[in-house]
């Protein structure tokens, strides 16, 4: 074990944002582990951010960690351009920073994960958008610590 000091991660939302849907982790007290929340619709923008702002208040979020679906190329498209904007939005509408984060194969490993648990495919498209929040979440707060 190394004597230096663990790095201080402050409460976070991570969001998997999606055309449809928004998928919401969010980590322990301790920023060590993230875990899923909640799968969001987005039909509704003024129900998606009351939802969004209770999470912040009950679990005093500092910080959200928007994912940035990039290409396999590493190169950004109209996702990636959403995600932003979204994250923007986030910033304006909850009251404190986003931080972009890229989220490549977070779904598919999480829809893996999934069909690894046993769930049925109904249960996995109510779910996998959560799973890969808090998969691309959790990857956020492995890099915060390891820096």
């Amino acid at each position: 074990m190394s004597g230096a000091a663990p790095v201080a991660v402050e409460r976070a939302l991570g969001l998997d944002v999606g055309s449809a849907r928004v998928g919401v982790a969010a980590t322990d007290p301790t920023g060590t582990l993230a875990s899923p929340v909640a799968v969001l619709p987005r039909r509704n923008p003024a129900e998606l951010w009351s939802r969004l702002h209770l999470e912040v208040t009950d679990r005093e979020v500092r910080l959200l960690v928007v994912g940035l679906p990039r290409l396999l190329d590493g190169s950004e498209g109209e996702a990636a351009s959403d995600a932003r904007a979204f994250a923007a939005a986030a910033e304006r509408e909850l009251g404190i920073p986003a931080v972009m984060w890229d989220e490549r194969l977070t779904t598919v490993q999480a829809e893996r994960a999934l069909i690894s648990a046993g769930l049925r495919r109904r249960r996995r498209r109510q779910t996998i958008d959560s799973v890969a929040a808090s998969l691309m979440l959790q990857n956020w707060l492995d890099f915060q610590h390891r820096s």
